[in-house]
């Protein structure tokens, strides 16, 4: 009885940890942040050397330290950032279509105003859909909105997310079209600290100092472990970099044709492709907001794309 007083008392202080999920998001966390401060301090504390040629090349430290916060910020950033949910672009739309109904004279009151803004999503969600599609309209079953193309609802979220890629248990948050470039420079700098933190290891284990057995031990148990997390993370950071190029999402990639809106696609046609140069500055530089809406391309334009290059294509970068 008194554990179980404690545990109420506990759960009371902290309601976060009264939801399981919540709490192995917070124990995944505290992992991250271990696995970090082990392999870093520990590196220092076995190789004492690093610390006197860190004197001697001041700047590749500060460098080393400076990428290591940068991944750290860029971990909370992204894990704290909106995926970009399809209920909040809902309310945008309609109370943008509120407020230019009540500016404009002769208009009639708020509830009226609020049901042609719903009619007005549900018209605005339906026409990113191109006509004669199977199932233009998709009425999510748990958040009962219409969803415009691209978008999915998340069971562990809870939420509808637009440009829906996965939801990404390490990071705690889905990743969505409001995210989704931040989660590709997380990786990216998680990605070349791992390759940067085991050559130091792998430094350490060739010198010819000598040590004693447990930090040969130790490096040789974190050179494996660095090169254990490296793989994936190199393997993950190719396949966004690929969907980068070519405006696709993970939920996309992997469900294809089960799709409605990519079955007419021709084969090896993405709808949402643009060309690379234009995929990759809609995806990291692009100025629009994150519930902008994408439209299904109409058939025309697929088959338009599906043609073979020619000369005056490449000369023109119809690729780019």
């Amino acid at each position: 009885m008194p554990t179980f007083g404690l545990a109420d008392s506990f759960f009371r202080r902290f309601p976060s940890f009264a939801d399981r999920d919540k709490r192995l998001e917070q124990c995944i966390k505290v992992v991250w942040i271990l696995l970090h401060v082990v392999s870093v301090g520990g590196l220092f504390l076995c190789d004492t050397d690093l610390i006197w040629r860190a004197k001697d090349h001041a700047w590749c430290t500060v460098v080393y330290f400076l990428l290591l916060l940068a991944t750290v910020f860029q971990y909370f950033l992204t894990s704290r950032s909106s995926p970009g949910n399809v209920l909040d672009a809902m309310k945008i739309a309609t109370e943008t279509h509120v407020n230019s109904t009540q500016s404009a004279p002769g208009t009639g009151n708020m509830s009226t105003s609020w049901r042609n803004g719903s009619s007005l999503w549900s018209k605005l969600a339906t026409d990113l859909y191109p006509p004669g599609l199977p199932s233009r309209i998709t009425t999510c079953a748990d958040c009962h909105i219409i969803q415009p193309p691209r978008s999915k609802h998340c069971h562990d979220c809870h939420q509808c997310v637009l440009r829906f890629d996965h939801h990404c248990l390490w990071l705690g948050t889905c990743i969505g079209k409001g995210n989704h470039s931040r989660y590709w420079w997380y990786i990216f700098e998680e990605t070349i600290l791992c390759i940067w933190t085991a050559i130091l290891y792998l430094a350490f284990l060739r010198s010819k100092a000598m040590k004693a057995w447990w930090k040969d031990f130790f490096g040789t148990v974190m050179f494996v472990v660095l090169i254990i997390c490296l793989l994936p993370l190199l393997a993950l950071l190719l396949f966004q970099s690929y969907l980068a190029l070519t405006n696709q999402t993970t939920y996309e990639f992997i469900r294809g044709r089960r799709i409605d809106y990519l079955r007419g696609a021709p084969a090896g046609i993405h709808p949402f492709r643009k060309g690379m140069c234009a995929n990759l500055y809609s995806f990291c530089c692009s100025c629009n907001s994150k519930y902008t809406l994408e439209a299904v391309p109409s058939r025309e334009e697929l088959e338009a794309r599906a043609r073979p290059y020619t000369c005056l294509d490449i000369a023109c970068c119809r690729c780019c």
